[in-house]
């Protein structure tokens, strides 16, 4: 792989290590003016100035070999040690990150409303959760094609992907070297990785979607868990009996996984292998201790049944949910997963509110986003302007993320998650104090915040001035309502609200006892 573009940090900004019990926990710090404390904000982009060919550290580690050493054969899912009441080192890193208690963490685990996908295949990954309780997270989907990309374009993707903010990646390749991208993607991520292993067996299938079979797909599941994959999407809800209900559908199955399992369904008559060998998919992720921590699901039609089997097994379950829903059904499919699925986590692929706007579906699916996760989804995974147009570049991946972020961070602040008001306060404040520098750097996007600024006002003294160019300096409502403030407080200064009274009073006592005259100096007309 040959050298990749270097990542550029934050400006006026640094990572920094939380420490507690032993636990050292990054935020991005941001460092303000004016006498401003700093600032820290939820941090996903790992540690920094590391060689890709080297990989990241490996931080996990030395808990996984603690609890192997302890427990060679056992079962090694964050939901098991939930169960009984474990607290895992995992799980206390999480409550630094989310500013809870660990047993909160443990119990929302416990009860399968939240998921930590960790593989121990994975050590490199900064652990991080997914549930209703706790922020809002978002997918990054990277991954090359038959016609496109390549592992060095993959990975930088990637690194790009988490500087912007994404909490977990998938890799969806489907074209050449899937094995070496995945690995090459693996050792340098600190988020959770996802896959649909489905995409690997049709490759090894040929293309051939009648020649695919259940021991293909659990050698390819066994081969992708050892690698360290955190978690698989399974297309286990697509059965032979709901296909002809795609029939009427404008577009039929949208989903790739979905529409190979259709094909093998109906080229063989058969119930799809994936539900029919559910057990066995999940023996597999028990065994491989934590090696698939979640089953995510993609139908909501039997998912409550398979849920259940999987956390039989003490395996850890996500729902996936549909990409194109109208903004007045949103609420009716997040409450009706919540009730099937005995509220697993939600994920969701947006959705879309509408599908008039190729080249811009970043925006009509984080309407939709932030509405789902509002309502209670626990993951959104982002859609970028090349969504039904083509492969993303590095900046669709930032305008995803970017575009998702605003997303979560709007359905935290409805959902009045703690503390999802605070940066909205600081960066208010800023802008109310005419702290340019400070607007920019408490942004999701610095660079563009500040671009836009000097394109018309690029002078140093403009990072000054009491107002913008879209107002100019006579109509800026801050500046305005300063002045505003600053008349108030001089009246304040005059005297008690007592004072000031009496002193109008005799103003008016005057004005009587002199006749009432308006004009001094001459007759009225």
């Amino acid at each position: 792989m040959a050298d990749l573009p270097v990542i550029e940090g934050f400006p006026a900004s640094e990572k920094v290590y939380v420490e507690c019990d032993g636990l050292r926990v990054p935020v991005r710090r941001i460092h303000l003016e004016g006498g401003e404390p700093p600032f820290d904000v939820y941090d996903t982009s790992g540690p920094q100035g590391v060689d890709p060919h080297a990989g990241l550290p490996r931080l996990r580690k030395p808990w996984i070999d603690a609890r192997l050493a302890a427990d060679p054969h056992g079962n090694h899912t964050q939901l098991h040690y939930a169960r009984r009441g474990i607290i895992t080192p995992e799980m206390r890193f999480v409550a630094i990150r989310e500013s809870v208690t660990p047993e909160l963490v443990r119990d929302e685990i416990a009860r399968g409303r939240a998921i930590l996908p960790a593989n121990i295949h994975h050590p490199e990954t900064e652990p991080m959760i997914i549930g209703r309780s706790f922020l809002v997270k978002i997918n990054a989907n990277i991954g090359n094609s038959a016609v496109s990309s390549t592992i060095g374009e993959e990975v930088d993707k990637l690194r790009w992907a988490v500087k912007w903010g994404a909490d977990t990646v998938m890799d969806l390749s489907t074209g050449k070297q899937i094995h070496e991208t995945r690995e090459w993607i693996l050792r340098n991520s600190p988020v959770p990785i996802g896959t649909v292993p489905i995409y690997q067996c049709l490759e090894k299938a040929g293309g051939d979607p009648a020649k695919l079979d259940i021991e293909m797909f659990l050698d390819t599941l066994i081969e992708q868990a050892e690698q360290g994959v955190d978690y698989f999407t399974i297309h286990a809800g697509v059965r032979l009996a709901y296909i002809p209900y795609t029939a009427n559908r404008v577009t039929g199955i949208v989903s790739r996984g979905g529409s190979i399992m259709a094909k093998w369904c109906l080229s063989h008559h058969k119930e799809s292998f994936l539900y029919t060998e559910f057990e066995r998919i999940c023996e597999v992720m028990k065994k491989y201790a934590d090696a698939n921590d979640r089953a995510q699901l993609a139908e909501l039609e039997t998912l409550g049944e398979l849920t259940d089997i999987a956390w039989k097994h003490d395996v850890q379950v996500m729902i996936e949910g549909p990409g194109h829903v109208a903004m007045h059904k949103i609420k009716e499919n997040v409450d009706l997963q919540l009730k099937i699925c005995k509220e697993a986590p939600f994920y969701t692929l947006g959705p879309l509110v509408t599908d008039i706007a190729p080249g811009y579906d970043h925006i009509t699916s984080a309407i939709g986003a932030a509405m789902i996760g509002w309502f209670g989804t626990a993951m959104l995974c982002y859609v970028t302007p090349k969504e039904h147009l083509g492969l993303p570049d590095r900046d669709d991946v930032k305008a995803g993320v970017i575009a998702y972020k605003i997303a979560a961070h709007a359905a935290d602040l409805a959902k009045g998650h703690p503390g999802a008001h605070l940066r909205d306060d600081a960066l208010s404040k800023a802008r109310f104090e005419f702290r340019w520098q400070d607007q920019f750097h408490l942004s999701l996007d610095p660079d563009t915040a500040k671009d836009f600024h000097d394109e018309t006002l690029p002078a140093p003294a403009a990072k000054g001035a009491h107002f913008c160019s879209m107002c100019g300096p006579k109509f800026c409502s801050m500046k305005i309502t300063e002045e505003i403030r600053q008349m108030d407080q001089a009246a304040r200064a005059a005297g008690t609200p007592e004072e000031i009274e009496a002193g109008l009073a005799a103003k008016a006592a005057e004005f009587r006892d002199g006749g009432q005259r308006i004009y001094a100096g001459g007759d009225e007309h």
